[in-house]
């Protein structure tokens, strides 16, 4: 294990939650550190798309510094108000229940969070103009995979393809744990 296990109080507090709603699509714990200590970097504005019941979104939070700020989007709106629930006395979280596309009027970021269930929400060209120069994105929920072009359920995983070799950003996918992987992307 690379980290202690106890969670920060603001992510068992979005666990909490989550469990209460009977949602239980998060963030792992590894992700969540992996945007924790991503977040502790980062200044300006932070974006998480599919906000869920705000674990995401809460990881985010425990690593925020120098004053940075959250904006999240959720659709489904008993999922968005239970989140802001979470975060309503925090002045560094904003939870949207809206579509996605609606963090568009709010850019640029210097961190996203692409947690979207939406494979056509969270390409390339949907993304690179919300992120201000040197801005990073952080996908989650990819299977690790050992070969080139990358492979899942059998057939070319196109989304991960797209995110590794687009010129507009140096990219790399890390594994997180055994069964799971993220990309990392900053734009150039």
């Amino acid at each position: 294990m690379s980290a202690p296990p106890e969670l920060p109080d603001i992510v068992s507090r979005a666990f909490d939650v989550s469990r209460k709603a009977g949602y239980v699509s998060f963030c792992r714990n590894e992700t969540g550190r992996l945007l924790a200590a991503l977040a502790a970097t980062r200044g300006g504005t932070l974006a998480e798309f599919g906000t869920g019941c705000g674990v995401g979104t809460a990881w985010l939070r425990s690593g925020v510094r120098n004053g940075a700020r959250i904006v999240t989007a959720e659709l489904d709106p008993r999922l968005a108000t239970a989140a802001a629930e979470i975060f309503r006395d925090d002045d560094h979280v904003e939870v949207l229940e809206a579509d996605w596309s609606t963090l568009h009027q709010r850019g640029p970021y210097s961190l996203i969070f692409l947690d979207s269930g939406d494979p056509g929400s969270v390409r390339v060209d949907a993304v690179v103009d919300l992120l201000e120069p040197g801005g990073i994105v952080v996908l989650d929920d990819f299977t690790p995979c050992e070969v080139w072009p990358p492979i899942a359920y059998g057939r070319v995983d196109t989304l991960r393809e797209e995110w590794l070799t687009d010129d507009r950003f140096t990219a790399v996918e890390v594994m997180i744990a055994p069964d799971a992987s993220a990309i990392i992307a900053t734009r150039r």
